[in-house]
């Protein structure tokens, strides 16, 4: 499918919720096949936000004070105040992102009472599966926040697609899987070029150029599918990619300077924004 007519561009903004301090083996799928000696590792969170003409989207919701602490995740920054920051009254938010149904991604969508919800079909049907509540998947889940999927459902706001859908004009939702069942990834039209935000079907920037799986996973096959998919959309077409927890990222794009310090970056701006002079 070809991606649609440019509506405008969109500034996307990657905020930083929390983040851990961990080992490698604990973040890369049976690190020991390597043979590489063990070391620390930093996993961070992250929730996206894209400022355009027709208005706000919202890329998942990141993790909730009370699923982070269970887990020993540091909350920096709460989601709703980074929106109060960028300007955002939550409640006027159309259109929400779920790329996947982790808890660090769908932990704050109670702040979206009003927003459409999109989600692919096979991930949601997962997560309201049996299978799901197997510890292995569960782990990564809050039964609370499955609920308010549910709710949303009811109330006619969950979208669900398969394959790939146009949630809003200049986007582009995909389905990948790999992670999860229904992991998907998002493109987005900036001024700076098209983004292609991989959330977590690529943690890690060395994930995706070293070919090495993360430990939590539902197809391995299909996250390596899902690896050289998106390597080849980089190279050929030219997008940058912004991985889901790499702490590079605050260092690879300019700070957002409505942010506190390290807490997000900005690509692209805003339509009808004057370009920065270099």
């Amino acid at each position: 499918m070809a991606p649609p007519e440019n509506d405008g561009d969109y500034r996307v903004v990657a905020v930083r919720v929390g983040t851990r301090a961990t080992e490698r083996s604990d973040v890369y799928l049976n690190y020991g096949l390597y043979g590489e000696d063990d070391g620390p590792a930093t996993v961070d969170y992250y929730f996206w936000v894209l400022q355009g003409s027709h208005g706000t989207v919202v890329v998942d919701t990141g993790f909730h004070e009370y699923a982070g602490r269970k887990r020993n995740r540091t909350l920096l920054l709460h989601p709703a105040e980074a929106l109060a920051r960028l300007g955002i009254d939550p409640a006027g938010v159309e259109d929400v992102i779920v790329t996947h149904g982790h808890y660090d991604h769908i932990g704050n969508l109670d702040l979206f009472p009003n927003a459409r919800i999109h989600m692919a079909e096979a991930e949601y049907r997962f997560w309201i599966s049996p299978t799901a509540g197997h510890v292995q998947f569960s782990f990564y889940s809050e039964a609370s926040e499955i609920d308010q999927l549910r709710s949303a459902e009811a109330d006619g706001r969950l979208k669900l697609f398969t394959g790939e859908v146009a949630p809003a004009p200049g986007l582009r939702l995909v389905e990948v899987g790999g992670h999860t069942p229904g992991q998907s990834i998002v493109y987005v039209s900036t001024s700076d070029g098209e983004v292609l935000l991989a959330s977590d079907a690529v943690h890690f920037y060395e994930e995706l150029e070293r070919d090495m799986p993360f430990t939590a996973i539902s197809d391995l096959p299909a996250m390596y599918a899902a690896f050289a998919f998106i390597r080849e959309e980089a190279t050929s077409r030219g997008l940058t990619v912004v991985p889901g927890h790499d702490p590079d990222v605050l260092t690879r794009f300019r700070a957002c300077e409505e942010l506190p310090a390290g807490s997000g970056i900005a690509i692209g701006r805003t339509p009808n924004t004057p370009k920065e002079k270099p």
